[in-house]
């Protein structure tokens, strides 16, 4: 199942603070990844289906420089195989004692028009990355490569990152407060609910900065929906 433009341009205008409120009335707990944070301020929002890479701890025999020169090693083949509009999601179980990935790839990532990257671990060169126009998602700097740490074992498969759960095709949701999962087959329904909310929350933020009392309006009372709808005609949403 794939996400429909439409879908895709109503997550990119809608908060992962308000998606976890709405995968939470569909009963799904676990879909923030915590403790990453976004290395570029001024990138756009992040959207689109999960691309994964998994990394098991490396082994000293089985991870030296040599292997990079193999073009089946998994994290290179996913750099030049993640399709453009995915998000590039590594499992590098929560250590960032090395890099899940380094400057050269994510500016490759980007050129290929891949719509993000994320890791729970951590990125080398993360200030020339904090550079781009490109969504990247990290735990911390780490400058050593990642072999020191890491051995790629597997592309688009399940994995866990942070210790949410992240099936290959699943819509990766990305701000400036962080990365937010959504089950691929209830994207479409949680893009369109989140966008009805967000649009309701833009008119409780302006009436609270009018100095409204939340009671009445926050959870909405009849007459407060009435008084949306009627806001909601005149700015045009």
């Amino acid at each position: 199942m794939s996400l429909s433009q439409s879908a895709r341009d109503k997550l990119k205008t809608v908060s992962t603070a308000t998606l976890t409120t709405v995968l939470f009335k569909r009963g799904f707990r676990n879909t923030f990844i915590q403790g990453i944070q976004r290395l570029n301020a001024d990138a756009p929002a992040m959207v689109g289906p999960a691309y994964t890479l998994r990394y098991i701890p490396a082994r000293e025999d089985l991870d030296h420089l040599g292997v990079f020169e193999d073009r089946g090693h998994p994290q290179r083949k996913g750099v030049e195989e993640c399709p453009s509009g995915h998000v590039f999601v590594i499992d590098s179980r929560r250590n960032p004692s090395a890099a899940s990935a380094g400057g050269i790839l994510v500016t490759r990532l980007w050129k290929r028009g891949v719509a993000g990257i994320v890791t729970d671990g951590g990125f080398r060169d993360s200030p020339e990355i904090a550079k781009l126009p490109f969504p990247a998602y990290h735990a911390a700097p780490a400058a050593p490569t990642n072999l020191i740490k890491h051995h790629a074992v597997d592309l688009d498969v399940p994995v866990a990152c942070g210790e949410v759960p992240v099936y290959p095709g699943d819509i990766v949701v990305g701000d400036g407060e962080g990365v937010v999962v959504i089950p691929q087959h209830i994207a479409e329904a949680v893009a369109e609910e989140a966008f009805e909310q967000t649009a309701y929350e833009d008119f409780v933020q302006e009436k609270v900065k009018e100095g409204r009392s939340i009671f009445g309006i926050y959870p909405p009372a009849p007459e407060a929906r009435d008084e949306f709808k009627r806001w909601r005609a005149a700015q045009g949403r």
